[in-house]
């Protein structure tokens, strides 16, 4: 048993969105977790909160003596002082998509794959499976609004237990191609849009990875690939295909879709039946199609119908992903995710559909200097469909500065009149000095840090 095996682990960056969900599930198991990260955040702040003991000083003799399993990630220098403890120690060793692949090995699993929208649909497909009172546990790329975490677990939270799921929902994720590691009983594959090229290289090999990951499907089991997509799922004599999308040609598909206070009202075509009057509680035309691709996992599963509609009714969404932070009838603010052209293309365009004639005013803070770099031309063509641009200097992660690569090379190739560069300490005065309609905040990097404020700010002067 799991909570048999590890009764001590540690996490080398836990305040990570899907380290902090794995700690949290040996947490829930009975292991002694602790772990390092750089910074405080609200993630590391609700684990000390929850019993987790996290550090922030990268101090080797704050490691736990032998633990039974240390999780690292990626991201992490190589010349980390623990991880090099760690490794000269010999302590066992292992990435987080290695250790999720080993909980999820031999228990039914649902993954979702994709460039886009797998941590809305993943946490869609956990909400139905929770609603519907099975048996499961949700491993999320984000932080859930119904649950406000990035676990989910089925039951009360006095009868929840972790160790027996009948099912897992997982994000599978495609960086450093950690997805390979996980066998799922169910996959979705929600996008293969050119990204990541400092792993993969060009969009070919991408493309490649995502194949593969189809053959790790089991027999027996079932894809379901958005209509369209470029790529042929391997092994697919041993498992069903079935794509989604919002036109009519796909397995799973809407008709009669129409807007009814802000919100979406449709019915879902499926290869047996039609539901109809089916609500969802988030905007957004990529929303709707997040909700297509959840609903084909459950009815896959055979949720009733009438449990399908209401979990897509009840549905919060997830934190930054097109977040509402202030909603009145002079001024709105939207939080998003958002860090690929594709994605933001996608976030404007709602905003748009959504408040047709408003001055929409972007913050926006570029997430790598690589995909800045190999996304430049595409980056500037979505943001010239805000009206007010202002860009924020391009957060580095994990990597170091390439010359010639900077925000004001972006800034640059965007077309549009009302543009400007930004320092983060310096944003907050520029705000208050404009008249604004609706405001986004797009980017994945500590732009979340700002969030706060200007909510705050907003609701403070108006």
């Amino acid at each position: 048993m799991l909570n048999e095996q590890y009764r001590t682990v540690y996490f080398l960056g836990i305040g990570g969105i899907g380290m902090s969900g794995l700690a949290r599930y040996f947490h829930r198991n009975g292991a002694a977790v602790s772990g390092y990260d750089k910074t405080p955040t609200t993630l590391t702040n609700q684990l000390i909160v929850e019993g987790v003991p996290v550090h922030f000083e990268d101090r080797p003799d704050l490691v736990p003596d032998k633990p039974d399993l240390v999780v690292y990630t990626p991201a992490l220098p190589k010349d980390h002082k623990e991880l090099r403890f760690a490794i000269e120690k010999g302590y066992p060793l292992k990435k987080r998509s290695e250790v999720l692949g080993m909980i999820t090995r031999n228990t039914k699993t649902i993954a979702v794959a994709g460039t886009h929208g797998k941590t809305t649909i993943t946490t869609m497909i956990a909400h139905i499976l929770k609603t519907a009172g099975m048996n499961m546990v949700g491993f999320l790329g984000g932080i859930s609004k119904n649950y406000n975490s990035n676990l989910i677990i089925s039951g009360s939270p006095e009868k929840q237990s972790v160790s027996l799921p009948e099912y897992f929902v997982v994000e599978a994720d495609e960086f450093d191609r950690s997805f390979l590691r996980l066998y799922p009983d169910t996959a979705v594959i929600t996008s293969t849009d050119a990204d990541h090229l400092d792993i993969y290289g060009d969009l070919a090999e991408l493309r490649s990875s995502f194949e593969e990951f189809t053959s790790h499907i089991k027999d027996n089991g079932s894809l379901i690939l958005k209509k369209n997509l470029q790529i042929k799922p391997s092994g697919s004599d041993r498992y069903s295909v079935r794509t989604y999308g919002l036109g009519e040609e796909a397995d799973f598909c809407v008709e009669n879709v129409r807007l009814e206070n802000g919100r979406f009202v449709f019915d879902l075509v499926t290869p047996k039946k039609v539901i109809s009057n089916l609500k969802l509680g988030l905007p957004g035309k990529f929303n709707l199609e997040n909700a297509i691709a959840a609903s084909a996992v459950a009815i896959l599963l055979d949720i009733p119908a009438d449990i399908l509609a209401r979990s897509l009714e009840s549905f919060a969404g997830v934190q930054r992903r097109f977040d509402f932070q202030v909603l009145r009838d002079d001024f709105v603010y939207i939080d998003d995710y958002a860090h690929h052209p594709e994605e933001l293309k996608a976030c404007i365009l709602a905003v748009r559909e959504i408040y047709p004639g408003k001055k929409i005013t972007g913050i926006f803070q570029p997430h790598l200097f690589t995909r800045t770099r190999d996304f430049a031309d595409e980056f500037a063509a979505s943001l010239e469909l805000l009206d007010e641009l202002i860009l924020l200097d391009i957060y580095p992660a994990r990597e170091n500065p390439i010359e010639g690569i900077t925000s004001e090379m972006l800034l640059d190739k965007v077309r549009m009149k009302e543009k400007m560069i930004c320092t983060k300490t310096g944003l907050l005065q520029v705000l208050s000095a404009k008249k604004t309609e609706v405001l986004l905040t797009l980017g994945a990097g500590d732009i979340d840090q700002l969030v706060e404020p200007i909510r705050n700010l907003f609701m403070n002067a108006r």
